[in-house]
């Protein structure tokens, strides 16, 4: 009986050891896989991904248009303004350095904006567009924004900004054409000696991700 106890132990304790390899073995696979999901993952997702930065300045002129048949042109690399009694038009030449399809969502305007240093703008400042604009991967594409309440606070401090040849920082929100992935792009419209507006990068915010700095 003792050599027969002994033998359905040995059996018991080898049992349970293949089972724990088994366990080891399929916890390990179970782990590469989810390794190898987030990969394909964040691959995925970085072939999604827009970016938006002012255009090249050898990029052809646009006609951007609005509702109510204003037309602006923008150059490459810059931007156009106009100030009337009933509306400001503001315009922008864009292009998607990212891998995906750009979506633009919303904008900001300020003359003093807060430092870049510090978080995105919040989200609630931002006025939906009334229009989607789509820019594709690697190309160049445009942004637009109007103020036509002349009683609103910041009609007519556009206004003012155009008319001083001051500095205009338009904060633009986007995303990807899933409706992820959203980011800030920060671009400042600056006076240039021909009477018109020139485009640059200052900033640029994760939304939905990490910042990658």
């Amino acid at each position: 009986m003792g050599a027969l106890a002994d033998w359905v132990t040995i059996s018991s304790i080898a049992t349970a050891g293949g089972t724990l390899v088994l366990a080891v073995a399929t916890f390990s696979a179970v782990k590469s896989s989810n390794r190898s999901a987030r990969v394909a993952e964040r691959a995925l997702m970085a072939g999604l991904r827009p970016l938006i930065m002012p255009s090249r300045l050898d990029d052809p002129p646009q006609k951007v248009g609005f509702v109510d048949g204003r037309l602006l042109r923008v150059d490459g690399g810059r931007g156009a303004a106009e100030a009337t009694p009933e509306a400001v038009y503001l315009a922008m030449s864009v292009r998607n350095v990212g891998a995906g399809i750009a979506v633009l969502h919303g904008w900001r305007f300020s003359t003093q904006p807060e430092p870049g240093s510090g978080p995105p703008p919040p989200l609630e400042e931002f006025q939906r567009l009334t229009r989607d604009i789509f820019v594709p991967p690697g190309d160049m594409g445009f942004w637009q924004g109007v103020f036509r309440d002349p009683k609103a606070p910041e009609f007519d401090l556009a206004a003012d900004a155009i008319a001083a040849r001051e500095r205009l920082v338009i904060d633009v929100l986007y995303g990807d054409h899933e409706g992820g992935q959203r980011a800030v792009s920060r671009l400042s419209m600056t006076t240039t000696g021909d009477g018109g507006w020139l485009i640059s990068a200052a900033r640029h915010w994760n939304i939905d991700r990490a910042d990658p700095r």
